[in-house]
């Protein structure tokens, strides 16, 4: 490829809207362009990079026996509804009306569509198991499109879909695709984990997500820097921290803290230990026909609640927060200074575990201005409903046993689920097993979100001089630079020497003869982030040699002219070969 006939579209400076590194740095390569929030244009220089992602996915797919498809994107509202996920989705999901008004909606997934076509198409356990792909644009209405690719509303995504007939299948067909992720994230040339994950909308049983470690990631992930363990955050389990509860100590005692409404100000008025004072949360859910069960969850002073781990309790599935009026009917006092003891009325305690295990701890009196301390269960409390409802922190130990927990930033850009079978029951996915009786299909779900693969990467690959990409998926492996090739017959000469070489051998190679200064152009394609450039010019030409720098190197090296195609061939293909 010659400059001169591609569009470099480069900007001095970021769009005012854009927030984070990748974003700012693929407007200004002249990767993507703004049409409407969450929405972008992919210009030639992008595309490149988006398709190179495309080709690892598909070539580790097939690999893994995988069998391409293309189902729509548009959809039919009946399959959702059939499934359950037309009133379930929320406002993501774009719906629409065709002429006929008839409902539809752009598809944000394709858990429907393609158990429709198993249940159509798959009628014996011996075409079973099988895994459709495809690689296809997605759409899911964000209510607050950001960060450029990371969160837009369009985006393009491989999802697959395995179909198995037993557990055992299933649990087969899951860790064939955990291990082609492995092998898709580490050919692409990211530093991730795979961490334990939460199944979201998609439901089902277990799932992992795949996280690109970077500093801007919107999700924290928890881990164990001396064992195998990671869980994001939402998900990752939380041990107690208090082995066995102490016996009482102290005296049950209304203290007066006026104007300390939290847990903070409690500790530091009575010059105790945040650990030892205990927060109130009210939750209520609704019955019908009949007032609201009251929830009352109680975490230590320093914890925060897990909003996920508490949808997951039996009866807490379709919980809000209680109301200012609701908390004064039930507790006789606005929020704040809300505990257990001496409630209005009867309420739902959940204590988590740490919190089961403590003794003479503080919490709300119920009254503005008043705590109690020197609580106790058992003496002071009844015995309270025990589950883990909180968020992990640094410290706490592994759920492995095997250390402490860290916790870094993660940017998803995969996840893989073990869907069972959520879609088959509802949609009657059924086949005939050995025994000629219908049986459900055992189903998972795996997804790689391929142009955020892009914004990940630059999050992980950047400097002040822009993108820093992996060879692998670099819009191109190497640029060549001549100073003067419209001017010297000996550069062009030599130029168009190892431009026709690297592209006999298979190199991704583009030529920069705009004739551009030599500040331009460097800027240009620093920039745009290509991995390795060779400069070519008459002085240089003169002593027999080009200079070239690779994109992480501080300066360049001179090259034999003739050693040139070989070193870079060699660099390049020992990069990929990683």
């Amino acid at each position: 490829m010659k400059a001169s006939r591609f569009f470099i579209g480069t900007l001095k400076e970021a769009p005012a809207d854009a927030e984070i590194v990748s974003h700012k740095l693929m407007m200004r390569a002249g990767m993507i362009r703004r049409v409407a929030g969450g929405i972008y244009d992919y210009l030639p220089i992008g595309l490149r990079s988006v398709r190179k992602v495309e080709a690892i996915v598909r070539e580790e797919m097939n690999r893994a026996g995988a069998l391409e498809l293309l189902m729509p994107a548009v959809q039919p509202a009946e399959l959702w509804q059939e499934s359950g996920r037309w009133g379930q989705y929320g406002s993501e999901l774009l719906r629409l009306k065709d002429r006929h008004e008839r409902e539809f909606v752009v598809g944000p997934t394709h858990e429907e569509v393609v158990t429709d076509i198993a249940r159509r198409e798959i009628k014996s356990y011996r075409q079973l198991p099988v895994n459709f792909y495809q690689i296809q644009t997605k759409f899911r209405d964000e209510i607050r499109p950001r960060f450029g690719v990371m969160r837009g509303r369009e985006f393009i995504m491989k999802d697959a879909y395995s179909f198995d007939k037993d557990t055992a299948g299933l649990a087969k067909s899951y860790r064939k695709m955990y291990d082609t992720y492995v092998r898709i994230f580490t050919r692409i040339g990211l530093e991730f984990r795979a961490v334990a994950a939460d199944n979201g909308s998609i439901g089902g049983s277990g799932s992992h997500e795949f996280h690109v470690i970077a500093d801007t990631g919107e999700d924290d992930i928890a881990y164990c820097p001396t064992s195998d363990f990671a869980a994001n955050v939402e998900a990752a389990e939380a041990l107690p921290l208090i082995a066995e509860r102490a016996a009482p100590k102290e005296e049950l005692r209304k203290t007066p803290t006026p104007g300390a409404a939290k847990c903070e100000a409690v500790a530091q008025l009575l010059n105790i230990p945040l650990e030892k004072t205990i927060k109130s949360i009210i939750l209520a859910t609704d019955n019908e026909g009949a007032e609201p069960t009251i929830w009352l969850l109680m975490l230590r002073g320093d914890h925060s609640l897990n909003d996920i781990k508490t949808n997951k309790l039996p009866g807490l599935n379709d919980y809000r927060f209680a109301t200012e009026a609701e908390i004064i009917e039930w507790f006789g006092t606005p929020p704040s200074y809300l505990g257990p003891i001496g409630t209005k009325k009867p309420v739902r305690v959940i204590a988590d575990r740490t919190v089961a295990n403590m003794s003479d701890f503080v919490v709300g009196t119920n009254e503005v201005d008043y705590h109690t301390t020197g609580v106790n269960w058992g003496r002071d409390l009844p015995e309270p409903e025990v589950a883990d409802i909180r968020n992990v922190v640094a410290g706490d130990p592994s759920p492995d046993g095997k250390g402490t927990i860290a916790i870094c930033r993660g940017i998803e850009v995969g996840h893989v689920f073990q869907l069972c079978t959520k879609y088959s029951d509802a949609m009657t996915a059924t086949f005939l097993d050995e025994n000629g009786k219908p049986a459900p299909m055992q189903m998972g779900c795996y997804g790689i979100g391929v142009t955020r693969v892009l914004g990940a990467a630059i999050e992980q690959n950047f400097d002040d001089r822009g993108i820093i990409w992996p060879e692998a998926i670099a819009p191109f492996e190497v640029v060549i630079c001549p100073m003067g090739y419209d001017r010297s017959d000996a550069v062009r000469e030599q130029t168009d020497k190892l431009y026709a070489t690297l592209q006999e051998a298979g190199i991704d190679v583009i030529l920069d003869d705009r004739g551009e200064r030599p500040g331009v152009m460097f800027a240009d394609w620093e920039l745009i982030g290509v991995p390795h450039r060779v400069v070519i010019g008459d002085r240089g030409l003169k002593d027999g040699k080009v200079e070239y720098q690779g994109r992480h190197d501080t300066e360049a090296k001179l090259l034999p002219v003739d050693k040139a195609s070989a070193f870079v061939t060699d660099k390049i293909r020992t990069a990929l070969s990683k």
